[in-house]
């Protein structure tokens, strides 16, 4: 199961400066989509190295991870993944490396960032209805790393950062000379319009890049083996979406940064036509009922979802972020209830009711579930696991040591299989558990070193283990990729002053410490502190 999200933290008001500084530091996200410039002259790769893009990048993901945006599961995290090995080799760009994350945001929203790192929101996978359209937004956010738009939006917004920043600061002081409170409500009217201002030039820039990454992710779709069609069947059914519920919701959010015209639709479809004719493998879905959508209006009729079988994670994954993007369990519990009333829950539908069983602590029932489902899906990993974590809270644990043992014999090298075991284990709380959950993740260093859940794991494996140094590095270490830069600095720094460090164990920590510190400084000098650690 996924790692303990942190609390949110929302500031009640930020003071004027970080409000200042965050605006302009904005500007390279919200000017993602930068008017289309040739490449011959171009400047943008001088702009930042690839190196500092993908620093960039990882830095944005800890902080939205700081937050609790993020939604960090193994199995998600997985399968997610592998739509990027699969999307990334058929691009233009076949070496940029692409992090893909998940946003437990229900909002359908997608974007891509410095770096190739792209978030995918929940909603996003939910209004899907089978994998390839979820591929298809994912290849138009891929296009836009390839074509450079990310690069050149920030190229851009150094252009755009002095002016903007002095229509701030001026509308900043008028709304001010008035003195006494209504100036903080003046103050906070100029923000926004200084924020409207950089909205509408994201907008600009998003009419110059969409076509031509409409364009390029459709062969990026089609080069990886998906439906072309998908990616204009997708954005049709926002716009139906958008219909059936005007003047009762918003908009989605990816459609604010992503306009979608008719026009723009006819384009992805003759496009996808066109490769469609040299490929003729691809065929359009058939019409199937969504009243079991509570994101669709019950009116509207999309695409069959595929049935599940080997290779088709789609149905369990879509289930599994139904769950856990639900605000509680029991939350989740009720919303398959509506589900079934509405109509029988198909095979992954019952997935995902049994999992939401699960972590409302109804472990004895969703083993049975789990277990009716296995015997229909024999072997499928997704299902196995969800039964090893029913049958060890249901208290049979020699039944669920010898399901993961038998998935471990099977797919060693499998950090979901290790992760979920590893969890398993560090509930029950005991030095053997604790070892033996060391074991199992240690192989799994080198590759998941940069996974905040591993490092939650690991750590809480070697204190049961009775290992404190490796716990601390550990601990360490998901404290920074989770945003807390300085709160790992100085739990590294508290670590290399124990007795029993080694030369080994030292040398790493003073490694890690020499790495970190340049971040911490950077976060001081713009004036940022880590809040828990002010207050102590």
């Amino acid at each position: 199961m996924p790692a303990q999200m942190p609390e949110r933290r929302f500031p009640a008001r930020l003071p004027i400066a970080a409000m200042l500084l965050t605006a302009v530091l904005a500007l390279p996200v919200a000017a993602q989509q930068s008017a289309r410039l040739p490449d011959i002259g171009s400047s943008a790769a001088a702009v930042l190295s690839p190196a500092q893009q993908r620093e960039y990048g990882a830095m944005t993901l800890s902080q939205l991870r700081y937050y609790g945006y993020t939604l960090e599961d193994p199995l998600l995290q997985s399968w997610l993944q592998g739509l990027a090995r699969r999307l990334g080799p058929a691009s233009d760009d076949p070496k940029q490396p692409y992090t893909l994350f998940m946003m437990r945001d229900r909002q359908i929203n997608a974007f891509a960032t410095l770096g190739g790192y792209i978030g995918v929101n929940a909603g996003l996978v939910l209004a899907a209805n089978r994998e390839d359209e979820v591929a298809a937004v994912l290849s138009h956010e891929i296009a836009h790393v390839t074509q450079k738009h990310v690069l050149r939006g920030v190229e851009q917004a150094q252009r755009d950062r002095v002016p903007i920043l002095l229509a701030m600061l001026g509308a900043i002081a008028v709304a001010q000379h008035g003195g006494g409170n209504s100036s903080d409500d003046a103050t906070m009217a100029a923000l926004m319009s200084a924020q409207g201002l950089m909205a509408q030039r994201q907008i600009d820039y998003t009419r110059g890049n969409e076509a031509e990454a409409d364009r390029i992710g459709i062969r990026t779709l089609a080069r990886a083996g998906y439906d072309p069609t998908a990616m204009a069947a997708f954005f049709e059914r926002l716009q139906s979406v958008v219909r059936e519920n005007q003047g009762r919701e918003s908009a989605p959010d990816y459609l604010r940064t992503h306009p979608v015209t008719t026009s723009r639709i006819s384009e992805a479809r003759d496009r996808a036509g066109q490769i469609a004719a040299e490929q003729p493998r691809f065929a359009p879905a058939t019409q199937v009922d969504t009243s079991g959508n509570p994101l669709l209006p019950a009116t509207l009729r999309i695409g069959s979802l595929a049935a599940v079988g080997a290779g088709n994670e789609f149905p369990w994954a879509k289930e599994r972020l139904r769950v856990l993007s639900a605000d509680t369990p029991i939350a989740a519990v009720r919303e398959y209830g509506r589900m079934a009333r509405a109509g029988a829950l198909d095979d992954d539908e019952r997935y995902g009711q049994a999992l939401a069983r699960l972590l409302d602590g109804q472990a004895a029932q969703a083993a049975a579930d789990l277990q009716a489902l296995l015997d229909a899906h024999p072997g499928d990993t997704w299902l196995e696991l969800a039964l090893g974590q029913a049958e060890a809270r249901a208290g049979k644990v020699a039944a669920a040591d010898a399901r993961f043992d038998a998935l471990l014999a099977r797919m060693p090298r499998s950090p979901e299989v290790a992760l979920t075991y590893a969890t398993v284990l560090n509930e029950r709380g005991t030095r053997a558990a604790g070892q033996r959950a060391q074991d199992i993740l240690r192989p799994l260093l080198p590759v998941a070193a940069d996974d905040p859940v591993f490092q939650q794991a690991f750590a809480r494996a070697s204190e049961m283990a009775g290992d404190p140094v490796r716990a601390g590095e550990a601990y360490a270490e998901a404290a920074y990729l989770n945003g807390r830069a300085e709160q790992a600095l100085v739990q590294l720094d508290t670590l290399r002053k124990r007795d029993d460090v080694d030369y080994y164990a030292r040398s790493r920590i003073d490694a890690r410490i020499a790495a970190i510190t340049p971040v911490v400084l950077e976060l001081r000098r713009e004036g940022i502190r880590d809040e828990d650690l002010g207050r102590q």
